[in-house]
């Protein structure tokens, strides 16, 4: 696809951000600071006023805003929000770049990539992996599918919201499938977390007291999540360090503790059902990889 021939250098690329929630704003406010003409709209009024106080110019209707900037960014709550916004908008959206910064399945992520390439519209898929705080910042980062050659212009641009964007290929689900997939371990660790806690101060002891040596178990997460991910690619576990029967009798351990202290075990219960099927089917000597085995068999 052609992309529209424009003027600008990417120093002072005009951008629109339609969808002003927490992770909107934020974009726009990032655009905004790196010296990007930004112009703003949101479905329901009120939001806004703080970037157009910056600077930030509000459109009267999605179509201005779109026909307003050079490159478009789309993040609102789910893509079949995103497809209700843009419907109206294909003859506007025709021959430009839109970045859906929306998060979703991987499936929706391919049903718009779909809507996108039948109205002849450049489009970049992505996921935002970091909070609001550190939009703008250089550890910032962003996964990006879609149009190689829309990404690799738009890239300077992009720069203004985190300098980490990663393009991880053409297929339409691909940004949606590494968010999910790190969000998946993330959602897992915090709530494991919380429910330490809660153990912890079950017994008296502040969370604020266990912290530290939590700091320090997560230290040793990179070698695991690299030495994890070798095994699950190569369907080898092997357990010399620490074998999956070991370390599922001390799943038990805690589960005895929490259930006696009247806490909610349902998460737990889960990872040592996961880890006794494993076991069952001939994982016992091997390390906790092994329990993708049951994972995809369940």
């Amino acid at each position: 696809m052609i992309l529209m021939p424009t003027e600008n250098t990417h120093a002072t690329v005009s951008v629109t951000v339609i969808g002003l929630g927490a992770m909107g704003r934020a974009l726009a406010g990032a655009f905004l600071a790196a010296g990007h003409p930004t112009t703003v709209w949101n479905r329901s009024p009120g939001k806004g006023d703080d970037l157009v106080a910056r600077g930030a110019v509000r459109a009267a209707t999605a179509e201005e805003g779109v026909r307003a900037g050079e490159l478009t960014v789309v993040c609102v709550v789910d893509h079949e929000a995103v497809r209700a916004v843009l419907a109206p908008l294909a003859d506007a959206l025709r021959g430009r770049v839109l970045v859906n910064l929306t998060s979703d399945t991987p499936e929706r992520a391919r049903e718009t990539a779909a809507w996108a390439a039948e109205r002849s519209v450049t489009y970049l898929d992505g996921s935002v992996m970091v909070p609001t705080p550190m939009i703008g910042t250089p550890e910032a980062l962003f996964f990006h599918y879609g149009s190689q050659e829309g990404f690799e212009r738009y890239e300077p641009t992009l720069k203004a919201l985190g300098d980490r964007h990663v393009f991880v290929g053409t297929d339409p689900g691909l940004a949606a499938v590494y968010d999910l997939s790190v969000l998946d371990f993330f959602y897992g660790s915090i709530s494991g977390l919380v429910h330490g806690y809660a153990l912890a101060t079950a017994e008296g002891v502040k969370a604020a007291d266990i912290a530290p040596y939590v700091r320090d178990l997560v230290e040793i997460l990179p070698p695991i999540a690299d030495s994890t991910a070798a095994g699950i690619d190569a369907g080898s576990y092997p357990g010399g360090e620490a074998n999956l029967a070991m370390m599922a009798a001390g799943v038990d351990h805690i589960l005895r503790a929490a259930r006696s202290r009247g806490l909610d075990v349902s998460q737990l219960e889960a990872v040592k059902a996961t880890a006794d099927r494993a076991v069952a089917r001939g994982h016992g000597a091997d390390d906790w990889a092994s329990t993708v085995e049951a994972v995809r068999g369940a």
